[in-house]
């Protein structure tokens, strides 16, 4: 596998942008939806599939495309090609706030495993398919579900998560957290779920009734906000029927009402 070569620069600190540099005839994919803007000298086209394998052919496409509408994704990705004289840039940013990961695969044992919507852009050559969870236990209880994604390659990856990113490596060690947390991890990790704790702190510990534990040799990548996190605080303070927000027959939601002229 011999991906494109495509320089990058990363910009901004919690809504970030990432800007690709592209070489004539380089090409980077990317999903539907998630360009910014891009130099004059680069076409774009929507195609089904990433790429990676030119000689698929059509059935193996629908697969493809099959399996990728099971991670919840498009059936379809966008190509971008520089076919001006000169390098040009494109630019890609994530649906919600949070941080990009750029992930130099052939650094990282040219294999990840990552959240099911978390992948964002590649060089042209990157492999994005699915994974599933064997352990029944994890895949009903895991913040992942059953099917999280594969991304294989030799070049360049961008993969988006919420608020704050922390790398750790892991040597033979045990690493638990929250099922929601988990971003990616290389494959050689074992990946499980257990109870948190006793009875009485599953019910009023407020992490939740189980953790996910990743052990062994490799890389883990987390996220401080998962955005599940994120939309439920955003739900539990949005209006409710007739108008009025959450919280808001206390003291201080009617001195903010009066404030508001309401």
């Amino acid at each position: 596998m011999k991906c494109h070569e495509v320089d990058f620069e990363i910009l901004g600190s919690d809504m970030q942008i990432v800007e690709v540099e592209l070489d004539p005839q380089e090409t980077v994919v990317a999903e539907a939806g998630a360009m910014n803007y891009m130099e004059d000298g680069i076409l774009f086209e929507t195609k089904m599939g990433d790429g990676s394998e030119p000689d698929q052919g059509f059935f193996g496409k629908m697969f493809s495309a099959g399996k990728r509408m099971i991670t919840g994704e498009s059936a379809f990705m966008t190509h971008f090609t520089n076919q001006g004289a000169g390098k040009k840039r494109v630019a890609f940013a994530a649906p919600f706030p949070g941080k990009i990961i750029d992930l130099n695969m052939s650094e990282v044992g040219g294999e990840i495993l990552c959240q099911k919507d978390s992948f964002l852009a590649a060089a042209l050559g990157t492999k994005i398919s699915i994974a599933f969870n064997k352990r029944l236990g994890t895949g009903f209880f895991g913040g992942e579900g059953f099917i999280l994604q594969r991304i294989e390659g030799d070049g360049m990856a961008f993969v988006h998560a919420g608020g704050t990113i922390v790398r750790k490596e892991l040597r033979g060690e045990t690493l638990r957290l929250d099922t929601g947390c988990l971003v990616a991890f290389t494959p050689g990790l074992d990946y499980s779920i257990e109870r948190a704790g006793g009875l009485k702190s599953m019910v009023f510990g407020g992490e939740g009734l189980f953790l996910a534990t990743v052990s062994g040799t490799g890389t883990v990548w987390m996220q401080s906000l998962p955005f599940s996190r994120l939309a439920d605080r955003v739900l539990a303070n949005a209006p409710r029927a007739g108008g009025q927000r959450q919280g808001e027959g206390s003291v201080l939601g009617q001195v903010g009402d009066m404030l508001d002229g309401n």
